[in-house]
Order: structure tokens, then C-alpha cells, then sequence
């Protein structure tokens, strides 16, 4: 079975302008990285299509996992997105 090639992703704001560039091998990867550095409303246009995948994420602060190393902090930053839809450009 063949690797998934890493895609690029645009992130768009509200005006349409493109602000920023997340890779992942889906959008779902994209945005959560893009959810990561806070960004709450994530439009985010592959590269080379006219496909706007549109998702609402947030980011919260939880306990640290079990089995952690102990140079990770108490608490971190864990991002969570939901696709919304997706959108056609013209």
C-alpha cells in the first residue's frame, strides 16, 4: 500500500485573504495545526483545487497524559476541529 503524500493547505480569513500554509496528509491534520495556534473559525483551501474544507476548532488545556516523560508540563494544549462542510470557489 503506497504512503499518502503530505498536502498543502492555505488558511483563509474571513475577507477570503490567504494568511497561512498547514500541511498534513488530510485536511482533518491541517486544521487541527492550524486549531493548535488558535485559530477558532478554520478555512483552509488545498493547493492546486478550488476545494475550501471549513471546520470550527477550538483548543483546550488538559491533564498530561499517563506514561508522559517528565519534562512534559502538568498541563497541555490539545486542539479539536469538526467538519462544518466543504465549499466550491468560482
Amino acid at each position: 500500500m503506497a504512503e499518502k503524500e503530505m498536502r498543502n493547505f492555505a488558511l483563509r480569513n474571513a475577507q477570503g485573504d490567504e494568511i497561512g500554509v498547514f500541511t498534513g496528509k488530510s485536511p482533518r491534520q491541517a486544521a487541527l495545526k492550524a486549531a493548535n495556534r488558535d485559530y477558532t473559525d478554520i478555512k483552509l483551501r488545498e493547493r492546486g483545487t478550488k476545494k475550501v474544507h471549513v471546520f470550527t476548532g477550538e483548543r483546550v488545556q488538559v491533564d498530561k497524559p499517563k506514561g508522559a516523560p517528565a519534562w512534559m508540563p502538568d498541563k497541555i494544549w490539545k486542539p479539536n476541529v469538526k467538519k462544518v462542510g466543504i465549499e466550491k470557489l468560482e
